[in-house]
């Protein structure tokens, strides 16, 4: 049985007068890691994305930043590169482009967001030419250089109603490629040609939202997962990205998240993967994706500091920079859903690192065949002596080279595999006991297969043939790993090991002995390379749980079931502020309140708010809203509210798509104002949103509060519900703790809708 998986234009100034140094990692397996990786490395690495280089390291591209800041550079690295053993302790490996190499065509445009893939034998570099407005791509045939220009990958105009910007390839079973690109509201997909250089063919568009952007898709179990980045990705502490995802089982879509709403639609949407915690990091996004030697996913982002979010701008230029570095954290995958680790958000402190050592295995790199055997039969035909396994060629009989350490039953193995020359076959062995009990994989050019063949007692007892895609180049690596699970083998054949498999099979095994792993040849000459096995990672199923509303409070309880408008009789609990505004009433059993042409920023604070008093400690407040607001900038809500200038806001708002030709998308927005910290005198900050689910006409609003004492501020999560039963979990936001904050309702920034509001309840966690 087949089963597919995946899988503002400014010039940048470099100058010369730091040297740094570009050594070797060494291979040594860290069992913990913190987050930033880049920690001590580079100051800032935005947008990253890795993969594992044909030389067994893991090497990491990011945005053009001023990397080196703190080590007296004043200027920029141009798509900067970095190198590990392990994916946690990371080198600097050089820059892509100096100002002396960029291609003229770039107009000398900052060049952003990279995308790495391994296509036809080169890494494919795509990068953000946000000054033409458009994509390009560099290749080579090593991580690091030298690069060739390969010229722009889209058409001006591109198709998209969009900013030419954050792209990613994906390569889908069979073979096709598609490149995903667009940013600041619309994703828009186009296959590609057979050598992924230009697109081909008619644009779809397949995501729109306020600010959507940095798409990457992989597939697993037979769905195609778009990652993507919503909000503000720049605004140091006021930064509301956030990563999110959804599904579809076409790469063309449609696309939904995990309230099956399309990611097309005119609102904000759920699957959320990472977003900020309230711990140390800010505005997590911009992702990759990356796979261990044991299988499990990790997902490679950025995060700001919240304790040092703001970046200096290059010497000569004026454009603001947000310090970005690069944070790694365990994917999991829950009930077909994509999170950070089992939902806890970004990680602080010391965590189980990723496993990058296999217990069999080798990368060749020291041009030795120690540790391997051949189950008696001499070792000749094998040598290692160009830094991979390479065997000269011979007969029809397979040639086996095996680990003399045995793998665990659960195994993930792997190895880097090509026919260099003849129309033989070429193949990875699992639970390899001896020449007559194995597992081979065959890459069987003759057939143009994958072939899985599993021999007991020197008999063939079962084959499985999935066919590989025409055209199929067996001359280029391409990597074959084997996950075996209990008596379940699943196969994938990649270029490069980023969930984007060409071929697939599920096999399941009638001997499942514990036995080495190795490679295979058998007819022309084979090359292999990375071989590993390590111990199969154990999936997480189950999810944090979610914070929820425990005891009422009915003293800080509101049913609106009165005939006056709050605050406007003596003894009521609530108050206004500029209030009480105009057409407010009671209208069956709801608080109506139509909304202002008034304001609730910065400088412009004309809005009316209802206030009342919040109980001391930690508490919920919660709210049903019917609204259906039709024009922009029409909102309402609740608030967690110290003054016109502190305050947490979360809202049904309608905001225009900066390139939707005048559409509107409805967002739950969840914002802050406050004083950005690190500027001198304090300068205000207002509107830092995030998005958090879908909205609906009715919705249900929740603000959970929580006083970090040891940290000396106010933490507040946003939740909605379109049902008042399935809730999305939005984001934390912080401000410090200075004053007292009060529950506040909202209803504002343009006339002509009404908000009616069923209820305001406070509960206790």
């Amino acid at each position: 049985m087949a089963r597919r998986w995946l899988a503002l234009s400014t010039s940048g100034l470099l100058l010369c007068g730091l040297t740094s140094a570009i050594g070797t990692p060494v291979a040594a397996a860290a069992a913990t890691y913190a987050n930033p990786v880049t920690n001590g490395v580079v100051d800032t690495f935005p947008d990253p994305v890795t993969i594992r280089g044909k030389d067994g390291l893991w090497y990491a591209y990011g945005t053009q930043n001023p990397v080196f800041q703190s080590k007296g550079e004043d200027g920029e690295r141009m798509l900067p590169i970095l190198r590990s053993a392990d994916l946690v302790t990371w080198q600097y490996a050089g820059q892509v482009f100096t100002p002396q190499t960029q291609p003229a065509w770039h107009n000398g445009s900052r060049l952003w967001a990279p995308d790495i893939r391994y296509v036809g034998n080169r890494y494919h570099l795509y990068y953000s030419v946000p000054g033409r407005n458009t994509v390009g791509l560099a290749t080579s045939p090593t991580p690091t250089g030298p690069w060739s220009d390969a010229g722009a990958v889209l058409p001006t105009p591109s198709g998209c109603p969009t900013g030419n910007i954050d792209q990613a390839l994906f390569t889908d079973t069979g073979g096709a490629h598609y490149l995903y690109w667009g940013s600041y509201d619309t994703v828009c997909v186009a296959r590609m040609n057979a050598s992924a250089t230009r697109i081909e063919g008619p644009v779809t568009q397949v995501a729109r939202g306020r600010r959507m952007e940095g798409a990457f898709v992989v597939k697993r179990d037979g769905f195609y997962y778009l990652f993507y980045s919503d909000a503000g990705c720049c605004d140091g502490a006021f930064s509301g990205y956030q990563v999110k995802a959804g599904r579809a089982t076409n790469p063309l879509g449609p696309f939904t998240d995990d309230e099956g709403v399309d990611l097309m639609a005119l609102t904000s949407k759920g699957g959320v993967v990472a977003g900020a915690t309230g711990n140390r990091w800010i505005g997590p996004g911009h992702n990759g994706l990356q796979t261990d030697l044991s299988g499990q996913d990790w997902l490679v982002y950025h995060g700001i500091p919240a304790d040092n979010p703001d970046l200096a701008p290059a010497s000569g230029g004026t454009l603001k920079l947000t310090r970005r570095p690069m944070l790694i954290d365990r994917l999991d995958w829950i009930n077909g859903w994509p999170v950070l680790p089992a939902g806890a958000g970004p990680s602080e402190g010391a965590q189980p690192a990723p496993v990058t050592t296999p217990v069999a295995g080798s990368t060749f790199n020291d041009r030795s065949i120690s540790g391997m055997r051949a189950d008696g039969v001499a070792r000749t035909g094998w040598s290692a002596a160009q830094g991979h396994l390479s065997h000269e060629g011979g007969g029809p009989e397979p040639a086996y080279l095996a680990t003399e350490t045995k793998a665990s039953a659960d195994v993930r193995a792997e190895a880097d595999l090509r026919i260099t020359a003849g129309s033989g076959a070429v193949g990875l062995l699992v639970n390899f006991v001896d020449r007559r009990n194995h597992v081979v994989i065959w890459l069987d050019r003759s057939r143009n297969a994958l072939i899985s063949r599993a021999v007991v007692d020197g008999r063939t007892r079962s084959e499985t043939v999935t066919a590989l895609p025409a055209g199929f180049r067996f001359e280029d690596w391409h990597n074959v790993a084997a996950e075996v699970r209990g008596s379940r083998m699943v196969v994938e054949v990649s270029a490069d090991r980023l969930r984007d498999s060409v071929a697939t099979q599920e096999v399941e095994l009638l001997d499942t002995r514990l036995g080495a792993v190795g490679v295979a040849a058998r007819g022309g000459q084979v090359d292999a390379d990375n071989l590993s096995a390590a111990p199969l990672y154990q999936p997480v199923t189950t999810r944090l749980p979610q914070p929820s509303p425990g005891e009422l409070l009915p003293q800080y309880t509101d049913e609106f079931n009165g005939t006056s408008v709050p605050g406007t009789e003596p003894g009521s609990p609530w108050r206004w502020v500029r209030g009480p505004a105009t057409g407010t009433t009671m209208v069956d059993g709801t608080l109506s309140w139509p909304t202002q042409n008034a304001e609730l920023h910065l400088g412009s604070n004309t809005a009316s708010v209802l206030l009342r008093d919040a109980p001391p400690g930690d508490y919920t407040i919660e709210t049903r809203i019917r609204f259906a607001p039709e024009s922009a900038a029409q909102q309402a809500g609740i608030l967690l509210y110290e003054n016109d200038d502190r305050y947490f806001k979360l809202v049904h708002s309608v905001l225009p798509l900066n390139r939707g030709g005048g559409a509107l998308v409805h967002v739950s927005e969840f914002s802050k104002e406050g004083e950005r910290p690190t500027t001198t005198p304090p300068t205000p900050v207002a509107n830092a949103p995030m998005f958090g689910g879908p909205t609906a006409t009715t919705m249900w609003l929740r603000l959970a509060y929580h006083a970090d004492t040891a940290g000396r501020q106010a933490e507040v999560q946003a939740f909605t519900s379109r049902d008042g039963t399935h809730w999305v979990a939005n984001s934390v936001w912080t401000l410090p703790a200075l004053g007292t904050l009060k529950i506040g309702l909202v209803s504002m920034n343009r006339a002509g809708a009404e908000a009616r509001f069923d209820y305001l309840r406070t509960y206790r966690p």
